[in-house]
């Protein structure tokens, strides 16, 4: 995809699947909620999930974000972290998480719930993007 096609494909609220690396280096993969900010992706995380431990002690990153409708595309970022426990930014980025997915009605609603403290607040930098339009054309 041209840079153009990226960014317009990252547009739509698709769930990405975040891959970490476990202390003893196995992969470990979840499902996120992620946006756009300039070419990093935000999300947040339990400071006490696997991810989260994960990335507190490997910040190396791989978010896959897909249109699993034909003629089907995807995206994925490799990358390092950069985590925040700022309540202000975590609050204002689970809201926009929360109205990208669940609609704006909702976003206060998921600011408030996911801006508590052992919330993390992650960006991800990219350094590798690999992309792929229609792959089944």
């Amino acid at each position: 995809m041209s840079r153009e096609e990226l960014r317009e494909f990252l547009k739509a609220p698709r769930p990405g699947v975040l891959a970490t690396v476990r202390p003893d280096g196995r992969p470990h993969a979840a499902p996120v909620w992620w946006d756009a900010d300039g070419d990093d992706l935000v999300f947040t995380t339990g400071a006490e999930t696997v991810k989260g431990r994960n990335l507190r002690a490997d910040p190396r990153a791989t978010l896959v974000v897909q249109d699993d409708r034909p003629p089907y595309s995807f995206v994925t970022i490799e990358g390092s972290v950069a985590m925040s426990e700022d309540s202000d930014e975590l609050r204002r980025w689970a809201a926009r998480l929360g109205g990208r997915y669940m609609g704006e009605d909702r976003a206060g609603e998921y600011g408030a719930r996911n801006a508590v403290p052992g919330e993390l607040l992650v960006r991800l930098r990219p350094d590798k993007i690999v992309s792929a339009r229609d792959v089944a054309d």
